[in-house]
Parts: structure tokens; sequence; C-alpha cells
């Protein structure tokens, strides 16, 4: 233990309140949750890149999604459930990979927020411009879209975490279960106002243009919809479009939930069960919202899974 109190590099976490009782159920539940987000996304996105027919804008923008979950999952899950199965006093992390895992965190967020506006975009053009979607949504803008979607949450996200590590360290408890910014600057005795400053600009600049650039879009379908008397077009719309909102308002309610726990230190432990959803719901949910809701995604995965059937009876 003298050992711990000297290294400074190393981070005690915080754990989640379970008896030893329900850990091994909360192991095997939130394992199966894991492997069901890694088999739907992973599957999601082998089956756009394998089949040609679905190499569209709206179906390799998706890919972005699915991979972005996995990512994001990857990033806490793991994590969770080895502190699930490890005693309190080995519940640690070094303070750089504390920064790694507070980086990849909100760079997952961001980008659900940026590939999102995009595919809203993607939704726009192809709902009150269609005549000319194939000439805009080309395989090109789509690509510069999604490195857009990509760079910009990085550049964001790497000047948040860098101005938390540039702050010295007078704690080593982390008050969550995984790092994030805010437990970053919560290890420091200094000044944080610059922090404060630039993540409150941050929060703004995200989830403003996030917001503002998704209602914009809809509420242009909608006058597109609604003056349009072609039933075919404004069915279609609804279902893509209450697909695509239904994933974003998802989001947005969790990321809101969470940061207003932050605030009610009382509410510590409801905050680390709702954090840990918050990274697995949607990740979880954006396959079967996705993928069975698409048609042509339904069709190719049906008979992806009837070809495996048939292959394990010949094999018998």
């Amino acid at each position: 233990m003298d050992n711990w109190t000297l290294n400074t590099d190393l981070l005690i976490l915080e754990a989640l309140k379970v008896t030893p009782q329900s850990s091994l159920p909360a192991f095997i539940l939130l394992l199966l949750i894991y492997v069901f987000i890694m088999v739907s996304n992973i599957g999601l996105v082998v089956v756009i890149f394998t089949s040609r027919s679905l190499h569209q804008p709206m179906y390799l923008l998706l890919c972005n999604m699915s991979i972005n979950d996995v990512f994001g999952a990857t990033v806490i899950v793991p994590h969770v459930l080895r502190d699930l199965l490890v005693w309190k006093s080995e519940r640690y992390v070094h303070y750089m990979a504390c920064a790694v895992q507070a980086f990849c965190v909100h760079l997952h967020a961001s980008v659900s927020h940026t590939v999102l506006m995009i595919m809203a975009f993607d939704r726009y053009v192809a709902i009150c411009n269609p005549l000319r979607y194939a000439a805009i949504m080309t395989q090109r803008m789509v690509t510069n879209l999604s490195w857009a979607a990509w760079g910009s949450a990085c550049v964001l996200v790497m000047i948040l975490v860098g101005l938390s590590i540039r702050l010295s360290r007078c704690r080593k408890v982390v008050l969550n279960l995984f790092c994030d910014n805010a437990s970053l600057f919560s290890l420091t005795c200094e000044s944080i106002l610059i922090n404060n400053i630039y993540g409150l600009t941050y929060t703004v600049v995200l989830l403003g243009s996030s917001m503002c650039s998704v209602a914009l879009t809809y509420l242009k379908i909608a006058v597109v919809c609604l003056s349009s008397r072609n039933k075919m077009l404004n069915s279609k719309a609804l279902q893509t479009c209450t697909t695509h909102m239904a994933v974003y308002v998802i989001l947005l309610v969790s990321g809101f939930i969470i940061v207003i726990l932050h605030r009610f230190p009382q509410l510590s432990d409801h905050r680390k069960v709702v954090s840990v959803l918050g990274h697995i719901a949607l990740p979880a949910l954006n396959a079967v919202i996705y993928g069975l809701q698409i048609k042509e995604v339904r069709q190719k995965m049906a008979a992806v899974f009837q070809k495996t059937k048939i292959a394990s009876m010949n094999v018998k």
C-alpha cells in the first residue's frame, strides 16, 4: 500500500454498488448485452459492405453509426465487466490510460451527434430534392462528410481533454466507474475556470449545432410532406424520419440525464448506473432500430442467416 500512496500516476476508480450475490448476474447480463452489440453492429456493417445493392449513402452513413457504437461499447463495457469481478483495492487505472479512456468516451458521444446530423442532411436531400439526390450525395461526398464527422469531433474532444491533462493532481479517486473529462479535472486543486468555459463552449457548439440542424432539417421535410399529396413520398419520409428521430431523442435524453445527475453528488450511484446504460442502450438499440426497420437490410440479414442454417444442416 506504500507504493500506492507514493505513485501519483495510479488512480482508484469508484465501484458500482452491487451486492456480492448480484455481482455475477450483473456481469452476465452486461456481458450478454455487449456480445449482442458487437454481433449485431458488426454484422450490420458486414452485410452492407458485402452487398452492392446497399452501397447507398444512407447505408454507408449507417456504417459510421455502427462502427461508432462498437467503439463506444468497447471503451466502456469490458472495463466495467472487469471491475465487477475484482476487489475494491485492485480497482485502479494508470493516469494516462484514464486520459485515453476519457478521450474515447467523449469522442464516441460527439461522433454520435455529428453522424446523426449528416444522416439528417441525407434524409433532407432525399425527400426535399430527390431529383438531385444522386448528384449531391455521391460516394465522394459521403466519404468527405464521414471524415468531417469524425475529424471535427476528434479536434473538439482533444482540446477538451488536453485542458484537463495540463492540470496538476492532488487527488487519486476517480468519482466514476470509468474515466471522463469531469473525472480528470476533479482530480486537481487548481482553478478549472478555463475548463468550465471551454466545456460549456464545447457543449453549446456540439449540442446547439446538432439540435438546430436536425430541427431545421425536419421542419423543412415536414413542410414538403404537408404540401405534397404524394402518399408514397409521405409514407417513406415518415418511416425513415421516425427511425432517425427515435435514435436522436434517445441520445439527447440519455445525455441530458447524465449531465443533470453530475450536478447532484448525492445521486452519484444513480449517475453511475445511468452512465453505463447510456453507453450500452443506444448501441444495442441502433442495430435493432435501423437493421430491422430498413427492408433491404432485413432481407439481406435474413438471407445470410438462411444460408448459414442450410450450410450447418449440410455439414450434419
